[in-house]
């Protein structure tokens, strides 16, 4: 049974013991959850939410929610504004969405200000 079990990592001890949903080191008395990434990555992609927790997808239309300043320019993308057929990345930060603001170009938003039409 203790074959299957991954080693200590704080003492790299082979001695590790399941205690529940937890596992154990009796030497150091480290515990640990047991490999939770290993379950997540098969249920598949992150789950990307707008402003209200509505989930978003490629391809929809969004409504900007706040006035944003655009980096660089002085420019400002207005409340209300439409942005049509969005794609879901992993960008910089916590911007999420790529797309073209009619008017401004190319850019990353952030999924925390917009709402989905």
């Amino acid at each position: 049974m203790n074959e299957t079990l991954p080693p200590c990592p704080e003492c790299s001890s082979e001695l590790s013991y399941e205690m529940g949903a937890l596992l154990v080191c009796p030497l150091c008395a480290h515990e640990w959850a047991a490999e939770p990434g290993d379950e997540a990555e098969p249920a598949g992609e992150a789950v990307i939410t707008d402003a209200f927790g509505t989930v978003l997808a490629d391809g929809d239309t969004v409504t900007v929610i706040k006035d944003l300043k655009v980096k660089g320019s002085s420019s400002v993308i207005k409340v209300g504004t439409k942005v049509r057929g969005i794609r879901l990345v992993d960008g910089v930060g916590d911007h999420d969405i790529d797309c073209k603001v009619d008017g401004v170009g190319p850019m990353q938003l952030k999924s925390s200000l917009v709402k989905k039409v």
